[in-house]
């Protein structure tokens, strides 16, 4: 096995991390509620940029009075960045509007230096009529979980030291795409990727014969962790045209407790190349998980071990959006095998993105796609939403196809769904899904589907 970093890092938080935004960039944020100062209630965030790549980036720490919803006043933070149980720096920050700015700087020095001005009292570090205080040195090298602890020190007063303070935790997750080179069934080197939205991975591998993927995570399963982990979601890239692979569903487990169905998507659209797994498991799919183990009596582990299957469950219609999700495709063919010399039916209905409702008298373009190449093109309208659109492959017409749909009711809008037609074998069709993460569906000579 050979493993290659790709130098791909991001930077989210563990409590909240909707599944929604798994694609696009934004910001991680986490927050502490109903810290108790000296009878006060705060709220402690800890927010950076979800995608740490670029030279300097900012993480904002906010203490804010849960009563008013105004910031705290004369706020002295102490604050320790931990990774792999190992300190990369425990300092005082003062923040005198309840509102601490950090610049990071990551470099490639050997020591870590904060730029700006200490105060007298507690030395606590704040910014200058420059600019907010700087931290450059070796931060953020490697993926995987980040835990602040976090004291408040002072507050109201620059003066008014807080004895005997408490700690408390903010944990975000640098994600690091790492890239594991496998063999097929040939013995053919084939690259998977594996992108941790939690904690890194580690032990990847591709069982050619077993059509499986299993690989492992850190993982700690005490209450104390598990309340404030709101999701764990990892991803599987491997090449699209990396058919031994390719399967209308997949079945998923951690440390062999089978997933619920909705915790494994597969998403064709995002990359143009590579088809995407995800995992994606909520706090209350944690806590299934962790019940079920209880059950075994064994001692509770220290990670999760992932095993992604392919798995033959059939489904049509296929669906899919177009970006903006305005408009949604419904896909199915009869026959159900796709061979070259028989007549196709591309039987489709044009829906309402937001109400599912089918959408009269929309236009349409259908377009079908072989290695780049257009095969066949005609243009339509769909009186009632529905409509179909006849093809014949010939016998030099297989290989992976694109079904695309453009210019859906006039407005430029367009989606598409693949298949591979392989007459000896049948045929695997593939969904090219929009960022809602639907359905895929493979069709055999051996299967039959039921609509």
């Amino acid at each position: 096995m050979v493993l290659k970093k790709l130098g791909i890092f991001a930077l989210v938080t563990c409590l909240l991390f909707p599944a929604s935004s798994v694609y696009g960039h934004g910001f991680g944020i986490d927050t502490i509620s109903s810290v108790d100062v000296q009878g006060k209630k705060l709220s402690i965030s800890v927010e950076m940029p979800m995608y740490f790549e670029n030279d300097q980036d900012q993480i904002t720490i906010t203490a804010t009075e849960d009563e008013s919803k105004d910031n705290a006043k004369n706020v002295t933070f102490l604050i320790g960045l931990f990774h792999n149980d190992e300190m990369i720096f425990r300092n005082y920050f003062f923040a005198e509007d309840g509102i601490l700015p950090i610049i990071v700087n990551p470099t490639q020095d050997d020591e870590i230096i904060i730029h700006g001005e200490q105060d007298s009292l507690l030395g606590a570090w704040h910014g200058t009529e420059s600019g907010p205080i700087e931290i450059t040195g070796p931060l953020f090298e490697s993926g995987g979980l980040y835990n602040f602890e976090i004291e408040i020190r002072t507050l109201d007063e620059p003066t008014n030291i807080i004895e005997n303070s408490t700690v408390y935790n903010a944990d975000l997750s640098l994600i690091e795409t790492v890239a594991f080179v496998q063999k097929d069934a040939e013995n053919s080197d084939v690259e998977f990727r594996s992108k941790s939205y939690f904690d890194s991975i580690s032990n990847f591998k591709y069982d050619s014969e077993a059509k499986q993927v299993t690989f492992e995570m850190p993982f700690d399963w005490s209450e104390k962790q598990m309340s404030h982990v709101s999701v764990v979601h990892v991803e599987t890239h491997f090449p699209k045209n990396f058919t031994e692979f390719l399967t209308p569903s997949y079945s998923g487990n951690v440390n062999g407790i089978e997933l619920f169905n909705s915790s494994v998507s597969i998403d064709d659209y995002s990359e143009d190349d590579e088809r995407v797994v995800h995992l994606v498991m909520l706090q209350d799919h944690l806590r299934y998980l962790k019940n079920e183990m209880k059950k075994s009596e064994e001692p509770m582990p220290d990670n999760m071990t992932f095993t992604l299957s392919t798995s033959m469950e059939n489904t049509f219609p296929l669906e899919a959006y177009t970006k903006s999700e305005d408009f949604k495709i419904n896909l199915s063919w009869d026959p159900l095998e796709i061979e070259p010399g028989i007549d196709t039916n591309f039987v489709f209905t044009i829906r309402d993105g937001r109400t599912n409702e089918p959408m009269r008298s929309s236009d349409y373009t259908f377009v079908l796609i072989q290695n780049g190449e257009e095969i066949h093109r005609a243009s339509g309208i769909a009186q009632v939403g529905g409509e179909f659109e006849k093809y014949t492959f010939t016998e030099d017409q297989t290989g992976p196809t694109i079904v695309k749909f453009e210019n859906i009711r006039n407005t430029g809008q367009e989606t598409e769904f693949s298949f591979v037609v392989v007459p000896e074998f049948g045929t695997i069709a593939l969904l090219v899904l929009s960022v809602s993460i639907l359905s895929v569906i493979f069709v055999t000579k051996r299967n039959s589907l039921s609509f």
